[in-house]
């Protein structure tokens, strides 16, 4: 079985965060202060460009188990991404915004387009998720 790639890591937070657009940061800051709030758990480099919070060792009916954070994003290009321990495909989304989904990964263009307080309700249910699987 192959190793995951995406691992916790010692790169500065800050550092990434500089390394944004201003309008990229502002949004990344936003998040972290969400996903902290949600979590309780402090923000966390996982690879290059993820910012995830908490850490769960995952067990899937396969068999194999992953150690992965418990929320995270990245702030990609085109799109901010969300990484989600809910599935995207069987939720209704309708009263966030403009968005698209991935099996696992919610997409925003940028935070001033969608609900602040439905994105909370989204982490927050994700993160519930998380605790339980």
């Amino acid at each position: 079985m192959a190793e995951l790639k995406t691992k916790p890591n010692q790169m500065n937070v800050d550092t990434y965060l500089h390394s944004l657009s201003v309008d990229k940061n502002d949004d990344a800051r936003k998040l972290i202060q969400m996903m902290t709030e949600i979590t309780g758990k402090p923000a966390v480099m996982w690879g290059s460009s993820i910012i995830g919070f908490g850490q769960k060792t995952f067990h899937y009916s396969s068999g194999r188990h992953i150690e992965y954070f418990l929320l995270g994003f990245s702030m990609r290009k085109h799109a901010i991404t969300l990484y989600l321990t809910i599935s995207t495909n069987q939720k209704d989304f309708s009263l966030l915004g403009p968005h698209t989904k991935g099996v696992g990964c919610l997409y925003l263009k940028k935070l001033s387009e969608i609900n602040q307080d439905e994105l909370y309700k989204i982490l927050l249910e994700s993160y519930h998720e998380a605790m339980r699987a």
